[in-house]
């Protein structure tokens, strides 16, 4: 998911208490779409709209092609997991790699390379020759490619806007994404449906040419300059020991590592529910899409006007996005079900946002590629392990127990991280009666213990 980046190229933050994160104050506001004045950040967004609508194409074309080649979701879960294994093996050294290298010469290679598997699996499917290996084949060079391109990109937006517009940016890059996902679904199930999978494939792999002029075209001498990272042994293992230190990284760490692993398999789901469930066809499983990225769309933008990211909001989105996931598992009719998937867009990508730009805001500027790395290498890294077991479930037991053990191991994650924060803030829980009914809040232990 195109996600923003981290600071300045100054000393760090200082590191926020937990608690002031758990519990923090009133949230202030900003303009929705500021960090779209700066130019180079408007030559990255226009880029990124074109080639993420091309991606959400290919996405839909390529779970399509895998489901009618073989008529399984186990084989969609396997092709989602080689896209994303590499992030879970080599991530922590695209990290690395991000931190050293100049970010904006990276991401002219990283994307020409994507734009080029998305020709090459054109040709494969236009051809009539493509077999699932090849998808297979595909898939995970795409994975290789993303383990650089996702840590150079989202840490190359601070260079774009500078930490003013940062969580702004960040926010923008989401809903950025999440417009192109209300159109590429749309025009993949309509070309799946009219001429097939492979001019899905070639509109993706031509599309990079608009991120490429972008990169090209951006002035140099309007980026912020950012201190790369000497070359030196241990960086990894520094980076490890950073985060491990720090709660207000490591928790939400690990919460969009679980969701990300069993609460994000929508291919999986919306293919299964699309055919088994709703006995329809590819345009149908684009629609369910686009519905989805309606609700992400309205959360990007919610995300957009917020100034802070508390840890609060985000453990409480996401346990609604995993109770939401659960109920919408089993609504009986097309529509309702249709409907739901608005506020389960919505609530995930404000967990993912939240997380993404309250972890960038507090991580030192020498230590924010191997950070980001971390962050997306559970957060999508652990699709490899979730999605072959998510989709053995769903053709095991059902699209709609899948469905629901997804929503309910998501849920349950993010209630034993609320509890974690709370102890790492020295908090803990408070029930009070407001006009006979119960008020429960997180207090200080120490405001309690002078109470007493």
């Amino acid at each position: 998911m195109s996600t923003g980046s981290g600071a300045d190229s100054a000393p760090a933050p200082p590191t926020p208490d937990p608690v002031e994160q758990t519990a923090g104050t009133a949230q202030t506001r900003t303009s929705m779409f500021s960090s779209l004045r700066i130019r180079n950040y408007r030559l990255f967004a226009t880029g990124q709209v074109v080639s993420n609508t091309g991606t959400w194409m290919q996405r839909i074309a390529q779970d399509w092609l895998v489901l009618t080649l073989t008529g399984s979701s186990t084989a969609v879960g396997i092709t989602t997991a080689l896209q994303f294994l590499p992030m879970l093996l080599f991530g922590l050294y695209g990290g690395v790699i991000a931190d050293r290298c100049n970010k904006r010469t990276l991401l002219l290679g990283t994307q020409a390379a994507m734009g080029i598997t998305g020709l090459a699996l054109a040709a494969l499917t236009l051809t009539g020759h493509v077999q699932v290996w090849h998808v297979y084949a595909t898939a995970f060079v795409l994975g290789l490619v993303t383990v650089v391109d996702n840590p150079a990109r989202q840490s190359f937006v601070h260079e774009m806007v500078g930490p003013d517009q940062l969580r702004n940016a960040v926010s923008l890059n989401s809903a950025n994404f999440q417009s192109a996902r209300l159109v590429g679904p749309a025009v993949a199930g309509v070309l799946i449906t009219a001429v097939g999978s492979g001019y899905a494939f070639l509109l993706n792999g031509l599309s990079f040419i608009a991120p490429l002029t972008g990169l090209l075209l951006m002035r140099t001498s309007e980026l912020h300059r950012v201190e790369r990272t000497p070359r030196g042994k241990g960086q990894l293992r520094e980076g490890l020991r950073y985060v491990a230190g720090r709660p207000e990284l490591i928790w939400p760490i690990v919460l969009v590592g679980f969701i990300g692993t069993f609460g994000f398999n929508f291919p999986i789901w919306l293919s299964a529910f699309a055919d088994d469930v709703f006995h329809a066809g590819a345009g149908t499983y684009g629609l369910l899409n686009t519905l989805m990225a309606v609700g992400s769309l309205i959360g990007a933008l919610l995300a957009a006007r917020r100034g802070t990211s508390r840890m609060r909001l985000l453990v409480a989105a996401a346990v609604i996005f995993g109770v939401l996931e659960i109920v919408v598992a089993f609504v009986p009719t097309f529509w309702i079900f249709a409907a739901l998937l608005v506020p389960v867009g919505m609530f995930g990508l404000t967990v993912n946002v939240t997380a993404n730009s309250s972890i960038q805001m507090t991580t030192d500027p020498a230590m924010r590629g191997r950070v980001m790395a971390l962050f997306m290498m559970v957060f999508t890294g652990g699709t490899p392990v979730g999605a072959p077991v998510v989709g053995w479930v769903t053709d095991t037991y059902g699209p709609r127990v899948g469905f629901a053990a997804g929503g309910a191991v998501a849920a349950l994650a993010a209630m034993g991280v609320g509890v974690m924060l709370a102890r790492a803030g020295g908090l803990r829980l408070k029930i009070d009666m407001e006009r006979g009914r119960p008020r429960v809040t997180f207090v200080q232990r120490e405001r309690l213990a002078t109470a007493a």
